[in-house]
């Protein structure tokens, strides 16, 4: 697939890509995590890439910049993201090995299967709410994570099991979705 300038150089692409390059600190931000002050300001980096990823999209709907490439790099720069805090944390303990790989493998399986369905498609399936809403669940144990909350707290287990069944939910409707398209498509060409 061959993109024009015009449809990579966009300002909610640009802002795709500002929030990819947020790995970099986090990544090393992550090495004093005992510090508490390191901890709020991997926390604001967090919150400002959340942000960041609802303003690009806003603008690429507001500005009618809905492109493919932003489609790849938007969720690229969340996978990217979220997956850098994720080993950083289970790297230094603060996740299970459980949670860490239901993560990785979720989203290993979603990256590859989007590489297969573009490819039979020729063109990028687009996030939908079911995943979003699982990102946030996930992102919400991850910062709640960062600025200690009790884990033994209702609200934490809450949002943590729920994300666990949403990473599973997802992950099937994802995969029910794309044989559907791909389904779809072969009719067409029938």
């Amino acid at each position: 697939m061959k993109y024009s300038s015009k449809e990579i150089f966009t300002i909610s692409n640009g802002i795709s890509f500002l929030r990819f390059l947020l790995v970099i600190p986090l990544w090393f931000l992550l090495d004093n995590y005992e510090s508490q002050s390191v901890r709020y300001i991997t926390f604001a980096l967090c919150v400002f890439a959340a942000a960041t990823d609802m303003l690009d999209g806003y603008l690429a709907r507001k500005l009618n910049q809905i492109t493919e490439v932003g489609k790849i790099i938007d969720p690229l720069a969340d996978k990217a993201a979220m997956a850098v805090i994720v080993i950083k944390l289970f790297l230094i303990g603060e996740i299970s090995s459980f949670y860490f790989l239901t993560i990785i493998i979720r989203d290993l399986t979603i990256f590859i299967g989007g590489l297969f369905v573009a490819k039979k498609l020729g063109r990028v399936l687009p996030s939908n709410k079911l995943g979003k809403i699982t990102v946030l669940f996930i992102g919400s144990v991850v910062l709640l994570i960062l600025i200690g909350a009790n884990r033994q707290s209702n609200f934490y287990l809450f949002i943590y099991y729920s994300s666990i069944i949403l990473m599973f939910t997802s992950l099937f409707a994802y995969i029910y979705r794309a044989m559907e398209f791909i389904k779809k498509k072969k009719n067409e060409s029938i």
